[in-house]
């Protein structure tokens, strides 16, 4: 039997608050990624400034392209987010708006998995659902299962340490991180 092919996902961080659940969730993932897995983020998406067609015209920021192309040279890629309001950060909104118009788009055909953090009960559960519809426009290739909502996030989260340190969720991040490797190493048409 033959050593699986390496792997590199990045992360995108939604999150711009320096202790934040999902940054902490976010830094977690290197220690639960699998064997040949590595996992590394990617810059922060309040170097974005507003989506602005104009600005457009005059030439994509240094850090969108940056990005795009962190993301285009990974084979797959980590959404972590926090949930404002029913739905994903604006900031985040604002970067996918951005990489959207990126060509060659970066997002396509790639491989994603959606983490989400929250103090409520359903962990995220609607700013997933929001992401998960930019995305289809994108064709990322989203991982449907297991998904990871983390309710509660501040009995399973050490924010002053950075780390998840709830077993029972990191189990579930950990098997998340492996079905998307599997993706990551299935043939494409």
């Amino acid at each position: 039997m033959t050593d699986p092919v390496p792997l590199r996902f990045v992360t995108l961080l939604g999150s711009l608050r320096g202790k934040s659940f999902n940054g902490a969730v976010a830094r977690t993932l290197p220690a639960l990624a699998p064997e040949g897995v590595t996992v590394g983020a990617l810059g922060p998406v309040g170097a974005f400034p507003l989506y602005d067609a104009d600005v457009q015209a005059r030439g994509f920021p240094a850090p969108v392209l940056l990005m795009a192309e962190q993301i285009r040279a990974a084979d797959g890629v980590i959404i972590v987010t926090p949930e404002y309001n029913y739905s994903m950060p604006g900031v985040l909104k604002n970067a996918i708006d951005w990489l959207s118009r990126v060509a060659p788009q970066p997002l396509a055909g790639k491989p994603l998995a959606i983490v989400t953090a929250s103090p409520g009960v359903i962990g995220g559960a609607r700013a997933q659902y929001h992401l998960r519809q930019s995305l289809v426009f994108l064709d990322a290739m989203v991982l449907n299962r297991p998904e990871v909502m983390i309710g509660l996030a501040g009995e399973k989260i050490d924010v002053e340490a950075m780390e998840l340190i709830d077993s029972g969720t990191r189990d579930v991040v950990a098997r998340q991180l492996r079905a998307l490797a599997a993706l990551a190493r299935r043939p494409r048409a």
